[in-house]
């Protein structure tokens, strides 16, 4: 698939992107914000991913046969991709392209680090520096202005019919290492809905794939329940009518986000108005925890308690793809 129609003149640019929602919205947020045309190469993983990455070592024997069919010469001049699963691709890419393809990767690979030509590591994750190492605070993200804007236009009839203020709830879920189950369900959902019932105004709630397939089977129904005398737009994920996402941060006046996704939490942040992080401690890691203190000590959100009074207050859009950008821009001499 490609993104642009590229000229002879430019670099070749391709984009790595699996199956993971914060990997794939990361890698593609870099490319769409660098400007250049991309292909995205769709990678799909065979039971070989669970390998470490040193014993993976430069290959594609991770992916399926489909998504090595797709990796053909020519080689390109840019490969960027995100997380540990792709990295051992893209070191193979740059390998059989006898060491022309410059390597941008977002999130430490693991073993081989040394292959990439500049890593975006996330400030939270407290690695240790390297020259090929850049500093990021926060997650990268194609949530610009223009993107804003045209989801404003695509979305204004689907949420017109709803009394505002619009309060968006963006629900995670459970991670490796944290469980979100009923009791956190209800709780956001019962926050964010007196949020909006306190202005006479309505939600705009998105679910996740780790919320919907949860292991408790009562998580959902503890979160619908929480809303069910409220106006609302309700997305669910998997729902073939289309994804309002981007609709939901373009029109919302507050944005209500689970603070288990470093990706949701920063795309919450990269529009102006009121976000609100719903971070109890039994959800929350260290490593979550230092990224939610930069979003509090910066401005860019509150945390969202019991305690928590509505206000409306605004903050610098956020979004480390910039920088990532402007490092890919140097390093390639654009």
């Amino acid at each position: 698939m490609s993104e642009t129609v590229r000229s002879n003149d430019l670099p070749r640019v391709w984009v790595l992107a699996d199956d993971r929602p914060g990997n794939r919205s990361q890698c593609l947020g870099v490319a769409r914000v660098l400007g250049l045309p991309f292909e995205c190469k769709e990678i799909a993983y065979g039971p070989l991913v669970r390998l470490h990455n040193a014993f993976l070592g430069a290959s594609f024997a991770a992916i399926t046969d489909e998504s090595l069919r797709a990796l053909t010469p020519p080689w390109p001049d840019l490969v960027i991709g995100a997380g540990r699963r792709s990295a051992s691709v893209a070191r193979k890419i740059k390998r059989l392209s006898g060491g022309r393809t410059r390597l941008v990767h977002i999130m430490h690979p693991g073993a081989g680090a040394a292959d990439f030509d500049l890593i975006a590591q996330p400030a939270h994750d407290a690695r240790p520096p390297a020259p090929n190492i850049l500093s990021i605070p926060a997650a990268p993200h194609g949530v610009t202005t223009e993107i804003l804007g045209e989801a404003a236009e695509e979305w204004k009839d689907a949420f017109a019919h709803l009394p505002r203020p619009l309060i968006a709830l963006m629900v995670g879920g459970s991670t490796r290492r944290r469980e979100f189950g009923p009791a956190m369900a209800a709780e956001v959902a019962s926050l964010a809905a007196a949020m909006a019932k306190a202005r006479g105004g309505s939600l705009l709630v998105s679910t996740s794939r780790r919320v919907e397939e949860s292991e408790d089977p009562a998580t959902m129904p503890a979160l619908l329940d929480a809303f069910a005398d409220l106006p609302n737009y309700l997305y669910r994920w998997g729902d073939p009518a289309g994804n309002p996402y981007m609709g939901y941060l373009a029109h919302a006046d507050t944005v209500v986000v689970t603070g288990d996704s470093v990706s949701m939490s920063t795309e919450a942040c990269a529009r102006p108005g009121p976000v609100y992080l719903y971070a109890p401690a039994p959800l929350i890691t260290p490593k979550h925890k230092r990224f939610h203190d930069f979003l509090f000590q910066g401005g860019y959100a509150r945390p969202l308690t019991s305690e928590t009074v509505w206000e409306d207050w605004t903050h610098p859009p956020l979004n480390p793809a910039e920088d990532v950008a402007r490092a890919i821009r140097e390093m390639m001499r654009l």
